[in-house]
């Protein structure tokens, strides 16, 4: 098959889970004996065309706006002309596969010009991220997310609990919708020998106290608030030898001052953004990672936490409880409650044989349910639905 896909993010460019999920993705389809090209946005010095692990990679110029919705617009005008510029010379493509709302104008032309049919994976929802619509902005990206959905011949999505939320919020049928969780290369995560482990370690915290981390984006539905709430406690518990590090660009102005007023200011460490590399690094010397979300429709952290065989404690919203097997291959909190969260992460802390055991078995659970082999031939599956229901019809 010949697929044309299109995402707003790709490495270089990694904004969020998209980029990394695209990335992993697209190899196994073109091992599966499929021909992918895949638009994205220029980024930095990226070159404008190459081909990475077999996907056909085209970079387009996006005139440059200091309104983000402005650049969205101008993003969609350049990946549909030159969309458009690519069927006419390739030949037709079987399938177009959009990854959000971002690129939807984009792919809905080219699917009603040259009679595509449409894919759409739906990462998130902006009724999800907010708890409803509230605003003017939330109902522009919330209808432009509908369209999506609607012009799409199926909707891929990463958990059953988004399968739910795209039924609800987007009024889209269930049986239209496809789960497919999320997968990771665990072979990527480095585990480091050549540097000094220790050293490394005095840069976040003391020898004697336990690291304990979160790493993500620093926005509200990330629930970091909720981690700094539950530190007194733990410090508590552990006679005050925890070190918290903070993981990730933006502002954190308002979380430092959180800690401040806590009187834990001393016990947080916020590092700003790390390197993959780094972070790799810092993961082999890490005790526990936390990600206390209140809204997350998978979690890839989680996944890469298993692959870097660091225990995790997550919050019971969104796909985490599905991603993560509560007390199996790590623990599940109460969203939104710093005692729950305090609780699980002494779990971790003061128990080391459990500790090993939670370890353990989420890395066995990575080859059992988050291999994109597997996963790579789920959405195969999709895409051969798809084309066969196709051949069956007259486009008019």
């Amino acid at each position: 098959m010949k697929i044309l896909v299109l995402s707003w993010e790709f490495p270089p460019r990694i904004v969020g889970g998209i980029s990394r999920h695209v990335a992993e993705l697209y190899p196994e389809l073109v091992k599966l004996g499929h021909e992918i090209h895949l638009i994205t946005a220029e980024f930095g010095q990226a070159s404008m065309y190459e081909v990475v692990e077999g996907i056909q990679v085209h970079r387009v110029p996006v005139a440059h706006s200091h309104d983000f919705f402005h650049w969205v617009v101008n993003l969609n005008q350049s990946m549909g002309h030159h969309g458009g510029k690519l069927i006419l010379e390739e030949g037709s493509f079987d399938l177009i596969h959009a990854h959000d709302w971002l690129v939807g104008d984009a792919a809905i032309a080219l699917k009603h010009n040259f009679k595509i049919p449409l894919i759409a994976t739906i990462h998130a929802t902006e009724h999800g991220r907010y708890n409803g619509i509230h605003t003017e902005t939330q109902g522009y990206i919330h209808h432009k997310e509908s369209l999506l959905a609607y012009n799409a011949w199926r909707i891929i999505v990463c958990t059953n609990y988004m399968r739910r939320e795209v039924e609800q919020t987007l009024h889209s049928p269930g049986n239209k919708i496809d789960v497919i969780y999320n997968g990771i290369r665990p072979e990527k995560k480095q585990h480091h020998k050549d540097f000094h482990a220790q050293d490394f370690r005095r840069q976040f915290a003391e020898d004697y106290e336990k690291i304990v981390y979160y790493v993500g984006r620093m926005t509200y539905e990330k629930g970091v608030s909720v981690l700094i709430n539950a530190a007194p406690k733990v410090l508590w518990a552990m006679a005050g030898n925890v070190k918290f590090v903070i993981i990730g660009g933006g502002n954190t102005d308002h979380l430092k001052r959180q800690a401040w007023d806590l009187g834990i200011w001393h016990k947080c460490y916020f590092t700003g953004f790390l390197s993959d590399t780094y972070l790799d690094k810092f993961q082999t010397i890490a005790d526990c990672a936390v990600f206390p979300s209140l809204y997350e429709p998978f979690g890839i952290v989680a996944l890469e936490s298993f692959a870097s065989r660091v225990p995790v404690v997550v919050s019971d919203t969104g796909g985490f409880p599905e991603v993560v097997q509560h007390t199996k291959t790590g623990i599940v909190t109460w969203a939104n409650n710093a005692d729950s969260l305090a609780w699980g992460i002494l779990e971790v802390l003061q128990h080391p044989g459990y500790r090993q055991w939670l370890i353990d078995n989420a890395y066995k659970d990575l080859a059992q349910r988050f291999n994109w082999k597997k996963l790579a031939k789920q959405t195969e599956q999709v895409y051969q639905q798809v084309v066969q229901e196709r051949s069956r019809i007259v486009w008019l």
